[in-house]
């Protein structure tokens, strides 16, 4: 193309004019000269496929297996901007790209798509990506908080949404859901996750593949989801990004596998490796995982990408030569797009000629790719539409939405003397904290396009909820990190002036997400200094906390007068926790992590094994002698404006067949004065087996709301045969004898019954997972 003049947010040229004129025009036309025909004979994609390849030189495969970074809007001199979009030009016209990451807007999405379908030799088109993680535009809540909702119709709702923006954009694939198991809140990447349990992980899993994907990925508003990172990246040593996992086989496939399952029996296109390895090998190279699980055994019949250069780090690693190693180890395993380290693009076709792998080895990886992209429907409908990325771009619908999911993921922590709602004779309130006012931190990790000037911050929420009748002031009071105490001051007096004190706490943006671990789960810098000094003013007192990981605050859980989980909200975090703290929205969020006392409890999880000698007040028991053996707040536990009774857990029969239906019934009461919801959660245990099992875990769960003294009657039905574990050799039993059903508020349920699976009837499935 031309030479252009770029500027810092949009680019100006009549050739690019022409080309949104024409974009239906190129979307209806042939992908090029030498192309197959995309509107003529489709007897199925696979054949499609097969036409093309057989057109393809083996360095346009290579091509197709390269994704690169295509994020040029962030470079801000004109001239660099358009170096860097020649290049890639370039490269896309000599068939050397076959997607991008980074790709802010239809008009740029447009251009590179331009080059690749009407000037390449074959006129394939780009697959364009983005980290679409929690929202595009319009920033909903960290995936960890929308976990807390317990409520996977508003995570479908959330990814649907995210789905309708970036496609809008010109995105066809988002690197989304992540669903590793996380068991240490050190790690920083739980914020991204579903938390500690691998059947809340599956069910929010599958809840926003299908938002993502909808139920055709033709529409012009679904996008292909990818599941990553494949697997255990949540189990790496000491909660470090990156580091090494060595797991058993049971926990592997008990804990670890599950979410990955349910995301390819749910159709995700798309998987991505992870960094780590897994007992010893690293996942981009470990054929056990991508090729025997996730090819043989699963069936799954999408493509397999690389995590950002985890191709060439399996040299640092230890177990590859060099880079050209590397990426024969990576194609061979099962890796079908490598993702910005380019080793695929420039070591195979050396590894073909030397004999090292076979060009038969090259098109089995290169047809998942062009499968994926016919399946988008990318050869019929390469182009994306700028009016509609203006239109549905944080529209009000959207914007609505989002607060809607946000309320519905923040967790009471405590309320003593219900301190919350905040009462309607208080006529003054003092927002203090670091994180009242701040635009910035409430997106959380991973708001990759979001714009801060979007978000609705505590203290305006505030006001906009206070209106005229309530004065509302702020005081910083010191910062998230800094160690400045002359801010506690003015904090102070305003508390001291004002009728009830909001205390807005907890961790920064970037304290949380990838390579952002904790040693520590305290609040960090001088904050609980700055609480102290306020709570002993004796003044009723809310703290909102907002973090991306559960934080371990004992003080604050003793002495506040109530406290909110508050996570990272997105945009409309203000108008959010503004609405639950005046009590225009009763809180029934859950925490989706076990939350420990002190980091010297880490790992913590309610899913764990017994001992010989459980923890009790004798001295030779298993705990700790410097703190209770008990969590701060432990899984699925969240507090109300309103209180609930559970009673008469009833199940259908008392001894089940392995392939009849569990089917259990428990009355859920409103004792309370005012309308709430409450998650209701089904807890099992098979009493005796022949390896160790967790204590309990999650079956079902069920998100309810109910008036004041209303009751309903909540029903679930469980196969028994879901009621199995993998052994130590990654087989499937379901074993004969006594199982335990437990069913409350939190994973310290109390009402109880018990069952049995009959002897004759249990049974092994040979086929791990």
């Amino acid at each position: 193309m031309s030479k252009r003049a770029f500027t810092p947010s949009r680019m100006v040229l009549p050739i690019l004019v022409l080309l949104f004129a024409c974009a239906t025009t190129f979307a209806e036309k042939s992908v090029g000269q030498e192309s197959v025909d995309a509107s003529a004979k489709k007897p199925d994609t696979s054949e499609r496929v097969k036409q093309l390849i057989a057109k393809m030189t083996l360095e346009e495969k290579l091509g197709q297996f390269t994704q690169m970074w295509g994020g040029i809007h962030q470079e801000t001199n004109p001239e660099t901007a358009e170096q860097k979009y020649a290049d890639l030009a370039g490269q896309v016209r000599a068939g050397m790209i076959g997607s991008f990451l980074g790709i802010k807007t239809a008009e740029r999405a447009n251009e590179f798509q331009h080059v690749a379908v009407d000037e390449s030799r074959l006129g394939i088109p780009l697959i364009l990506a983005n980290d679409v993680i929690h929202g595009f535009r319009t920033i909903f809540p960290i995936p960890l908080a929308e976990t807390a909702s317990f409520d996977p119709e508003a995570v479908r709702q959330s990814a649907r949404i995210s789905a309708i923006e970036a496609a809008a954009a010109g995105t066809h694939w988002t690197f989304a859901p992540m669903m590793d198991i996380g068991r240490d809140p050190r790690w920083g990447r739980v914020a991204e996750g579903a938390g500690e349990d691998p059947y809340l992980g599956s069910v929010m899993a599958k809840a926003r593949i299908e938002g993502f994907q909808g139920d055709d990925l033709t529409a012009r508003d679904t996008i292909l989801a990818c599941a990553k990172h494949f697997v255990a990246y949540g189990g790496a040593e000491g909660g470090r990004d990156y580091n090494a996992v060595d797991i058993s086989q049971t926990t592997l496939h008990n804990v670890y596998l599950p979410p990955f399952k349910t995301a390819v029996e749910s159709g995700v296109g798309s998987i991505m490796s992870a960094f780590n390895s897994l007992n010893g090998t690293p996942c981009t190279a470990n054929q056990m995982i991508l090729d025997d699980i996730l090819r043989k055994r699963w069936a799954f019949d999408g493509f397999v990408v690389s995590d950002w250069s985890s191709t060439t780090e399996m040299v640092a690693h230890g177990t590859a030569a060099d880079d050209a190693d590397a990426a024969r180890q990576a194609l061979l395993a099962g890796i079908d797009m490598d993702m910005s380290s380019f080793s695929f693009r420039t070591h195979l076709a050396e590894a073909v000629s030397n004999g090292l792998i076979k060009e038969t080895d090259v098109d089995r990886n290169v047809a998942r790719v062009l499968e994926a992209k016919f399946r988008l429907g990318l050869f019929d409908r390469p182009y994306a539409d700028p009016k509609e990325q203006k239109r549905l771009t944080l529209c009000k619908e959207h914007r609505a939405a989002a607060r809607d999911v946000a309320r519905k993921s923040i967790v009471l922590l405590n309320n003593e003397d219900q301190t919350l709602p905040i009462p309607k004779s208080v006529k003054s309130i003092a927002v203090i904290g670091p994180l009242a006012t701040s635009k910035k931190d409430p997106m959380g990790t991973w708001a990759v396009f979001g714009e801060p000037d979007d978000v609705v911050t505590v203290e305006e929420g505030m006001k906009a909820r206070a209106g005229n009748a309530i004065r509302v002031q702020h005081a910083r009071g010191c910062g998230v990190l800094e160690s400045d105490r002359s801010g506690f001051d003015e904090a102070k007096k305003i508390a001291s002036e004002s009728d009830y004190v909001v205390l807005v706490l907890g961790e920064s943006e970037d304290l949380s997400g990838e390579a952002h671990c904790r040693s520590s789960l305290g609040l960090p810098g001088i904050q609980l200094e700055l609480a102290k000094a306020i709570i002993e003013l004796k003044k009723p007192t809310a703290v909102v906390l907002m973090a991306g990981r559960p934080l371990s605050v004992p003080w604050l859980a003793e002495n506040a007068d109530a406290m909110i989980m508050a996570w990272h909200l997105g945009v409309e975090s203000g108008n959010a926790i503004a609405d639950v703290l005046f009590g225009a929205y009763n809180p029934g969020g859950k925490m989706p992590m076990t939350t420990p006392r002190n980091v010297g409890q880490v790992p913590i999880y309610y899913a764990h094994e017994n001992t010989g000698r459980p923890p009790t007040s004798e001295r030779y028991t298993s705990k700790y002698i410097d703190v209770a053996w008990t969590p701060l707040y432990p899984f699925g536990y969240g507090k109300s404006y309103t209180t609930f009774e559970f009673a008469n857990l009833a199940l259908n029969q008392k001894q089940f067949d392995a392939n009849d239906a569990v089917e259990l019934s428990v009355d859920v009461s409103n004792t309370g004065q005012v309308a709430g919801d409450e998650v209701v959660q089904v807890y099992m245990r098979d009493m005796v087996t022949s390896i160790t099992r967790p204590i309990r875990e999650l079956k079902r769960f069920r998100r309810i709301h109910l008036k004041p003294g209303e009751t309903q009657s909540v029903k679930f039905t469980i196969a028994a045969n879901e009621l199995g574990f993998y052994d130590n050799a990654g087989v499937y039993r379901l074993e004969p004898g006594k199982f335990k059903v437990w069913v409350g508020p939190d994973s310290n349920a109390s009402l109880e019954a018990d069952f049995e699976i009959a002897k004759n009837t249990a049974k092994v499935t040979t086929a791990a997972n």
